[in-house]
């Protein structure tokens, strides 16, 4: 392998601006050197010998401040100054080379904290020169790498700058238009420092038919957008699915045009670069300039209808590690094979001949046999010539039809092409220049450079539960990476069912408020139109959206609204003024099975206060400890009012009663069933008794319950503060 080597000499020639570097082995950079407003740019004008020279380091450039570091955006900054690096092309990735590949595994490393401060760095690959390395982080070892023409170290280009804290995005700004950056409007007001970041929006799996009643609700819901969550029939040529869209393009036109209408975006979602395996691109046969692992050769002729197929080396075949498609391609068929025998002759075992539908051939001796490089989505990639056409055919479409939102999903398939990082930023730069309106975009990997193109990073999945359980930590540590490198705070994506409650969906709003933070809703439609509490719980998003967004809470507010264990309600008191009320709780009450004499009372009993005016009873009751479940619970409250639940629960499970509705969650936090009870019992402010039964499903393995009591206090007023 390579190594580094850090120059011997430097000379500067004043008159040209330009900095020639010498290096041990008589390598030599000339670079110029331009002094602007309010940075310096380095560009790489001449390398030599640039066939032996496989990458460039800028930096690591060392700084004492070590406050905030902005690892994907290369700024560090105390409260009074920051110090910042940017890449000013395509080719200038930010970070540290880790891998052949170029690819950050982190979230990013453009700066990286140290003891005594922080460091700033940059790089560039050559890759211009054939290569074998291990790509998509070690996945695919050995894999023959295409180069790229011309495209080496030289015009490897950055800035820097130094400037007070408050100044960091305004020079930003400037730089991007004076260096042809991406630069991304929105009415006339770029995009980062626009009032549109941040703003959270709608997904959904709606109809042609269906899109009046998903835009009503988004409307209501005071949303940004309406996002098609699933609308191709396959990705790579992106056709419409006449599932959703019979109409096909025309109908998305139409979709689109009642969109904007109504004052929304309109987005689809995609994973950036994947194929499916029945899109034109590889059916009915396949392009070839899907990306391949590597090749050996046929060394015998085979036959349309041969199940086994000899081979010079088994090397790309073997790996079980990352195959799950078992295909390989030869001229225009693509084959599947079930494995590779273990020792010589090498023979590819079971094959199905013409998979995906391609056609079975004759093939002679000699002919090159590839393996196609695939994922566990069941997906394959292209090259990066490929992925410019499929990125370009995205953003035609996207001009054709008008849409306007699009998350990079699976930005990371760009890794597929063995380039790295730059894969990765390649395809979401190639659909910018050829996208001619503006377009809200999103992404599965933080990038330096696409962070000039990016108006927010959405991570947080809502399958694994609910509203609290579904990554809920991940998503809140997500908030200060968010803040370190000027990006808008995104709680990420919730799913709102037929079963969601307003204090979930409030308990979720109120986290948000607290970080200022913006989320998609999943909303699909048949949900939609079963939730009882639907138009209750779209009211309560535009509540605490608007609130948020015009600065109603203090920060002394927004600290107890972050906190996971306090809850919220707020309701619209007038324009632009609102009424916060936190909700109180009592100790947590804990009744476990006893061993009593016969004819023993076995319930607990529990004394609390009420500090809060009169309301219907509201608790929380969790069934604890590994095993075992409790049936038929009853509660008596203040020796009068009698009320027995006919449920039965598990140990991690839950039951909540807020009004009249009794919620039964499982383990991952989803509502499993309801029921709503009659003659709820009121609590009144003061003293109250508590008292607690329950059979047991198992009497050998009796858990415990654990009952908190929840009251709404009065409130406070809020205002906006714009």
């Amino acid at each position: 392998k390579g190594y580094w080597e850090n120059p011997s000499s430097m000379s500067f020639n004043r008159s040209t601006q330009i900095l020639s570097f010498c290096f041990p082995s008589q390598f030599s950079i000339k670079v110029k050197a331009s002094i602007h407003d309010t940075y310096m740019s380095f560009e790489i004008v001449e390398a030599k010998p640039m066939e032996k020279i496989d990458r460039i380091l800028w930096g690591s450039f060392a700084t004492t401040i070590g406050k905030t570091v902005g690892e994907i955006i290369g700024v560090v900054r105390n409260d009074n100054f920051a110090i910042g690096i940017q890449g000013l092309n395509l080719k200038t990735l930010g970070g540290f080379p880790f891998n052949e590949e170029g690819y950050e595994v982190s979230r990013g490393s453009t700066a990286l904290p140290k003891t005594w401060g922080s460091v700033l760095q940059a790089y560039s690959i050559n890759r211009a020169v054939p290569r074998k390395i291990a790509v998509w982080n070690g996945n695919f070892q050995n894999m023959p790498v295409v180069p790229l023409p011309n495209e080496t170290v030289q015009g490897s280009k950055i800035a820097i700058f130094g400037v007070p804290e408050n100044k960091v995005l305004e020079t930003i700004g400037k730089m991007e238009l004076a260096e042809g950056l991406p630069h991304p409007m929105f009415n006339g007001e770029w995009i980062k420092q626009s009032s549109e970041l941040g703003r959270s929006y709608i997904i959904s799996d709606f109809t042609e038919d269906e899109v009046d009643e998903m835009i009503k609700y988004t409307q209501r819901a005071g949303l940004m957008s309406l996002y098609h969550e699933g609308p191709f029939k396959t990705w790579g040529k992106y056709e419409f699915d006449s599932k959703y869209f019979p109409h096909g393009r025309d109908g998305v036109k139409w979709v689109v045009s009642k969109t904007k209408a109504a004052g929304l975006h309109f987005g689809v979602h995609t994973l950036t670069n994947f194929i499916n395996t029945n899109d034109p691109y590889v059916s009915p046969a396949p392009d070839d300039r899907l990306v391949k692992t590597g090749s050996s050769k046929l060394m015998a002729a085979v036959a349309p209808t041969s199940q086994e197929i000899v081979v010079a080396s088994p090397e790309y075949f073997s790996d079980e590690k990352s195959n799950t498609l078992h295909t390989i391609q030869i001229g225009s068929e693509l084959i599947r094979y079930r494995a590779v025998s273990i020792t010589a002759p090498f023979t590819l075992l079971d094959c199905q001949r013409g998979a995906f539908n391609t056609q079975p051939a004759t093939h002679t001796k000699g002919s090159e046999v590839s393996k196609l490089l695939d994922h566990p989505y069941e997906v394959f990639f292209p090259s990066i010539a490929m992925q410019n056409e499929i990125a370009k055919n995205l953003a035609l479409l996207f001009n054709e039809t008008g849409i306007d939102h699009l998350d990079f999903d699976g930005h990371e398939g760009g890794l597929a092409s063995g380039q790295g990082d730059y894969g990765i930023e390649a395809f979401s730069k190639t659909f910018y220049d050829y996208a001619d309106h503006f377009v809200v975009n999103g992404t599965s990997n933080s990038k330096h450079f696409y962070w000039h193109i990016n108006t927010y990073c959405n991570w947080g999945e809502p399958w694994y539960g609910g509203f609290r359980e579904s990554m809920q930590a991940y998503r809140i540590a997500n908030q200060a990476l968010f803040e370190r490198n000027y990006m808008p705070n995104m709680m990420g994506w919730y799913l709102m069912t037929a079963t969601t409650s307003l204090s979930e969906m409030e308990w979720m709003l109120a986290t948000a408020a607290g970080y200022n933070a913006g989320f998609a809703m999943v909303l699909r439609v048949r949900d939609a139109q079963k939730n009882p509490d639907r138009d209750q719980l779209l009211d309560a998003i535009r509540e605490w959206e608007t609130a948020r967004r015009q600065g109603a809470f203090s920060m002394a507010q927004r600290d107890l609204l972050k906190n996971p264990n306090n809850e919220f309600h707020l309701d619209r008191i007038a324009e632009q003024e609102w009424r916060l009320y936190p909700f109180h709780y009592s100790d947590s009450f804990l009744h476990e099975k006893k061993d009593l004499q016969p004819g023993e009372p076995t319930h607990s009993t529990w004394n609390f206060i009420s500090q809060d005016d009169t309301q219907p009873l509201q608790f929380t009751l969790e069934v604890t400890g590994q095993g075992g479940g409790i049936v038929n619970p009853v509660i008596r409250l203040d020796q009068f009012a009698e009320l027995m639940f006919p449920v039965s629960l598990q140990a991690g499970e839950r039951m909540v009663m807020d009004g009249s509705r009794v919620r039964i969650y499982d383990l991952k936090g989803k509502q499993r069933t309801s029921l709503v009870l009659e003659n709820v019992p009121e609590l009144n402010k003061g003293s109250h008794i508590l008292k607690f039964k329950t059979s047991y499903s198992d009497e050998d393995n009796s858990p415990g319950v654990l009952m908190i009591i929840r009251t709404e206090g009065s409130g406070e007023v809020v205002k906006a503060n714009q």
